[in-house]
């Protein structure tokens, strides 16, 4: 009799104890050793780091390196102002702008997953305007005049999620879709303070696209397309939903469209390379640097956001868990499976592919660098990059915020850096 009382009081106190899942824990701090790396050959990037900053290559940068959850390498180094020598935060708010690609491409797929669309949907089902697309046929960059021709499908949900839609980018694409989106006072999102979202995209739909449907690979602006599709299935705006589903779910508490005043001094400075060196500047891409700071209701899912490097060590390791995080489950394993593979077939993409919403290491691309086949990683034209690793269950990013002749050696040399600590 005692013997059964134990063993149902033994079955009691482990019905009450809560299931643990590796993959859903959080981000903590781990011991190089215990994580696989050499603490010898992680102190390389400490004197690379300086090494940069002394020589002037770069103003400063942080650098973050987790692997099966444990953070190994969370470091700044340098100046967020040269002139007064003030030391740039590791914690400090950088403008991610296209890594905000990924987070409208979790929200999408979120909705997905919820059945508001499916993947080979016509835009043109949520968006009348892109009904009949024209295909740019000729175009006179005298008068920015041009002639169409139909396109031979409808562009699909699955197309601007990988960039093979034909639509371009306003400000920095080709010379006939800067020339046509200015005329039509299209932007690249940044920066912009009149009118919103739903005009700007429903006025897109009306104007021709670079290429057929499918045809090739184009950086354009479908992940604003997208943030506007995530407004019309979810009925909230881009912001409210990023917030309410993914940010505080998550724990992001220091990502943003607008940063908050109390916020505001952490807004990281940008610099700009010329003929002396590095020279901090208050302009890029055509707009104020200062736009994080300035309320705004135009909210790009292409590029809007700032955030700190450790939020969005966070969001990566969400996906890296197959879609958890510390319990909180924003997507199946197989949605981040379909998200990280190839889905532009045979398309060209380099010597990698893309899949929706990130570009992949292929098994051809995988000889080219030290990152295994299906990393999958993107960046911010304000030199912002990472890199995740499933095989190695690895995360990586290297935040600058500054544009200089050594932005893609410094930022390279960082993930080689620290593939070759790992030597378990």
């Amino acid at each position: 009799m005692k013997r059964l009382l134990l063993i149902f009081l033994a079955g009691i106190l482990l019905t009450c104890q809560p299931l643990q899942d590796p993959a859903s824990s959080a981000l903590t701090i781990g011991t190089p050793k215990a994580a696989g790396f050499s603490p010898t050959r992680l102190a390389r990037i400490d004197t690379s780091l300086q090494d940069w900053v002394d020589k002037g290559w770069i103003n400063g940068a942080v650098g973050l390196i987790a692997r099966n959850g444990k953070i190994v390498y969370y470091k700044g180094v340098g100046y967020n102002d040269i002139e007064t020598k003030e030391v740039l935060d590791k914690e400090g708010i950088f403008r991610i702008a296209s890594q905000t690609k990924a987070i409208t491409s979790v929200a999408a797929m979120m909705l997905y997953e919820e059945g508001k669309f499916l993947l080979d949907d016509p835009v043109a089902n949520y968006i009348s305007s892109f009904k009949n697309a024209q295909v740019l046929d000729t175009f006179n960059p005298d008068d920015t005049t041009y002639t169409t021709v139909p396109a031979n499908r409808a562009i699909t949900v699955r197309d601007i999620l990988t960039h093979t839609s034909g639509i371009d980018y306003a400000q920095i694409g080709s010379q006939e879709a800067q020339a046509i989106y200015a005329k039509n006072n299209i932007t690249a999102g940044l920066d912009v303070y009149e009118g919103t979202l739903a005009e700007a995209m429903g006025k897109l739909g009306s104007l021709p696209l670079v290429h057929q449907p499918g045809e090739r690979w184009t950086y354009g602006l479908n992940t604003d397309l997208a943030g506007r599709l995530v407004e019309i299935w979810s009925g909230m705006t881009l912001e409210e939903f990023f917030n309410a589903r993914i940010f505080k779910p998550l724990g992001m508490e220091d990502t943003y469209f607008n940063i908050p005043e109390v916020k505001a001094d952490r807004l990281v400075n940008f610099f700009l390379e010329d003929s002396t060196g590095l020279k901090k500047s208050e302009q890029a891409l055509g707009g104020d640097m200062n736009f994080p700071l300035r309320k705004k209701s135009y909210f790009s899912g292409g590029g809007g956001l700032s955030s700190t490097i450790y939020d969005y060590t966070i969001f990566l390791q969400m996906l890296l868990n197959g879609g958890e995080y510390d319990g909180v489950r924003l997507l199946s394993r197989n949605t981040v499976r379909m998200m990280t593979m190839n889905q532009i077939g045979d398309v060209t993409f380099g010597v990698n592919k893309f899949g929706l919403g990130f570009e992949v290491v292929s098994a051809a691309g995988s000889g080219k660098s030290p990152s295994n086949e299906g990393t999958y990683s993107w960046g911010g034209a304000f030199s912002t990059s990472y890199w995740v690793d499933p095989k190695e269950k690895m995360v990586i990013l290297f935040y600058q915020q500054m544009w200089g002749s050594h932005t893609n050696t410094t930022g390279n040399t960082f993930k080689v850096l620290a593939y070759q600590a790992l030597v378990d």
